[in-house]
């Protein structure tokens, strides 16, 4: 189930609206990572601990 979130790509250089998975790292926390729509770069975005 893929959502909606804003994150920053680090090649566009800019912040965009990606859809991508919740995933937990290994430190614990939350992230969401996807691809960036327009150069399909992974983005990621840190939502907090699990």
């Amino acid at each position: 189930m893929a959502e909606t979130y804003n994150g920053y790509c680090v090649k566009c250089k800019e912040k965009r609206d990606f859809e991508g998975e919740i995933k937990v790292s290994e430190s614990g926390r939350r992230m969401a990572q996807g691809p960036c729509p327009v150069c399909s770069t992974k983005m990621n975005r840190i939502l907090g601990k699990a």
